[in-house]
């Protein structure tokens, strides 16, 4: 899709909605935000303070009062979370880390449906795909969740809730927003970044509909750091994403919603580290469609997910070009029933089939080969008491057409004090991690006997909260032991020893008032190696995990249509590796401040905003060898129809 039809489109609908925004009946009434709830730990909506795990939860109001991210810096943010690439050249790949753990063993699920790359080392996702333009709320659960999610939920489960349809018949967003892309030492402060996208939404008593159209475009930064003051070509990035969702209540208790999703992304690369190259190229197009039922009974409501996946990813690199090609399929089934007014269990089952095909001139795994199947039997229960203990257990049965069979579990009791405002919460829970299909079938390295990776993690904390919850502190401590871990030396292979990691997460919030709100979180992760790898013993698997990690910001609303915030990271020093056969080197540790400023120019229709991140320039290193940005600056126009 040609991208200036994008921009000429959204400015199309930008001059029409800035006049339609006029007329009466079509402004978007404000959103009546009913008692907080959570799915992650139930896959039902639960009040948060009968959780058992602290749940982060990104609101939609959390989202705008940051416009102009990228989720990888809103998920940064996160006590526990760390994103590595997320402040280098656009078109860097991105790794997240949570509790010391890496991209496998953390699960993305876009609106609570599992979504993975089957063709990629990893079997990750690829966060670069989803603007956050698209995004209506993110939920960050740490700790191993196998039990209700089954493979690669290991460290944690990133929810991504995509936007729906508002209340009103018909309703319309429109926004556009340019950007500087520099270095702290190359400054140009020229527009090099492009965001533009529209969205039409609406609901009748029985239909409703969402579509929307997002593009990016960026350049201005070369992907790897230049030695000696040499100056390297600059590395383009484009994206743009197509969604439609439509939904049908045939009745009160039946509802019947499907989605349709495109997803394109396209980069330049270099080389490698302090490496130019200028034909390297990178193109991921993802198709997906997906249908949910939702049935609700006298004591209960079933649930069925189901989504198909194909990824096409393009890599060319060393002068040839290489062809990725991924399918999968999942189908989740589960039931909620209420047995007691204070207990609930969720029954469930859920296959997963997977495919891939790698083409080049040495290559040829077809999907044929490449190809396995899980079936996963799940059950757990969720007890809420009248006198504060909340109890949530449960197991799985993970069938594997490969590997075999695994069993998960976990047990998750918390209590909330009646007369105290604190509560306490612990847990204990296994996971596993399938073998990738790469890591089973590639050419070069392939082995078909591995077993699946086992995770087990304990948790204990408290939460408390006082002056009606205005102010609120929670700290978990955790011990993450992972076993079999999936490395690679001439061959990929279970390596023997154990990969563990401990440490502290620590968040606080205070609302001083309507006008001024505080929050900060600090991380604390320590990982013990004893992997052993004898091909590169050197190479540690905490690579680029901080050891301390600080976030702050501090909210303004200083009248109802205006708001500032200034936001504070700290990341500790690092490992990390360049070269071949790899040398590690220590990276110093480096703060960032950030400041957003918006304004109602028609209330609750047209918001112009204005941000600066990294203010003071300081030139730090994120990943050794590559880039990352400098101050910049964007300005940006958002009109709700």
């Amino acid at each position: 899709m040609n991208k200036k039809i994008v921009r000429i489109s959204a400015l199309i609908v930008m001059i029409s909605t800035s006049v339609l925004a006029q007329k009466k009946g079509l402004v978007l009434s404000g959103s009546n935000e009913l008692e907080e709830v959570v799915i992650s730990d139930s896959k039902f909506a639960l009040p948060k303070e009968k959780s058992g795990k602290v749940i982060v939860k990104i609101t939609a109001e959390d989202l705008k009062k940051r416009p102009g991210q990228s989720i990888a810096s809103v998920l940064s943010t996160v006590a526990g979370v760390e994103v590595n690439g997320n402040q280098s050249s656009a078109g860097k790949n991105q790794s997240y880390y949570i509790r010391g753990g890496r991209n496998r063993q953390t699960l993305i699920l876009i609106d609570g449906i599992p979504l993975t790359d089957a063709s990629g080392i990893n079997f990750d996702y690829d966060l670069r795909l989803i603007p956050v333009d698209q995004v209506e709320s993110i939920e960050i659960m740490k700790g191993a969740a196998s039990t209700l999610y089954g493979t690669g939920a290991a460290t944690g489960v990133i929810n991504i809730t995509l936007k729906k349809a508002a209340k009103k018949a018909i309703a319309g967003n429109v926004y556009m927003n340019v950007g500087t892309q520099t270095t702290a030492k190359d400054k140009d402060y020229s527009a090099q970044e492009y965001n533009q996208g529209f969205s039409f939404n609406g609901k009748t008593e029985k239909f409703n509909y969402f579509a929307s159209l997002n593009s990016t475009e960026t350049t201005g930064i070369s992907e790897a750091k230049a030695p000696n003051n040499e100056k390297f070509e600059d590395d383009s990035f484009s994206r743009v994403n197509g969604l439609v969702k439509l939904g049908f209540t045939p009745t009160k208790k039946l509802s019947l919603d499907f989605f349709a999703n495109y997803d394109r992304l396209k980069n330049d690369f270099d080389y490698g580290a302090f490496a130019d190259d200028a034909n390297n190229y990178g193109k991921s197009e993802q198709y997906r469609v997906g249908f949910s039922p939702k049935y609700k009974y006298n004591k209960g409501e079933l649930v069925v997910n189901t989504a198909a996946n194909l990824m096409n990813r393009d890599l060319f690199q060393y002068g040839g070009l290489t062809k990725y090609k991924s399918r999968n399929v999942s189908a989740d089934a589960f039931n909620k029933y209420q047995i007691l007014s204070d207990l609930f269990v969720v029954t469930g089952a859920q296959f997963q089939f997977f495919d891939m095909s790698i083409h080049d001139l040495y290559t040829n795994i077809t999907n044929e080969m490449a190809t396995f199947n899980l079936i996963d039997p799940y059950v757990t229960a969720v007890y809420n008491s009248n006198f504060g203990l909340n109890i949530n257990a449960g197991a799985r049965l993970n069938i594997h057409s490969k590997y075999g069979n695994h069993i998960v579990y976990n047990i998750n009791p918390s209590y909330q004090f009646e007369k105290l405002p604190l509560k306490i919460i612990s847990s204990y829970s296994t996971a596993y991690i399938a073998p990738s299909l790469y890591q089973l079938y590639a050419s070069y390295g392939g082995n078909v006997n591995l077993d699946a990776e086992e995770n087990s993690t304990v948790e204990a904390g408290f939460e408390v909260a006082f002056l009606n919850k205005k102010l609120v502190l929670n700290s978990i401590a955790f011990y993450r032991q992972e076993k079999s871990a999936i490395e690679y030396g001439t061959a990929y292979f279970n390596a023997d020893g154990k990969y563990n990691s401990k440490g502290i997460e620590t968040s606080f919030s205070y609302a001083i008032n309507n006008k001024v709100n505080l929050n900060a979180n600090y991380t604390f992760t320590q990982t013990e190696d004893k992997i052993v790898n004898n091909t590169f013993p050197d190479i540690r698997a905490n690579l680029y995990n901080p050891k301390h990690k600080v976030n702050a910001a501090v909210d303004y609303q200083f009248v109802p249509r205006a708001f500032v915030g200034v936001s504070y990271q700290y990341l500790d020093k690092r490992d990390g590796f360049v070269g071949y056969p790899p040398v590690v080197s220590v990276m110093d540790s480096y703060q960032l401040v950030n400041a957003t400023a918006k304004y109602e120019l028609i209330k609750n229709r047209m918001t112009v905003f204005a941000s600066a991140t990294n203010i003071f320039n300081v030139d730090f290193i994120e990943v050794l060898g590559y880039n990352t940005r400098g101050r910049n600056f964007k300005l940006g126009l958002n009109i709700n129809l």
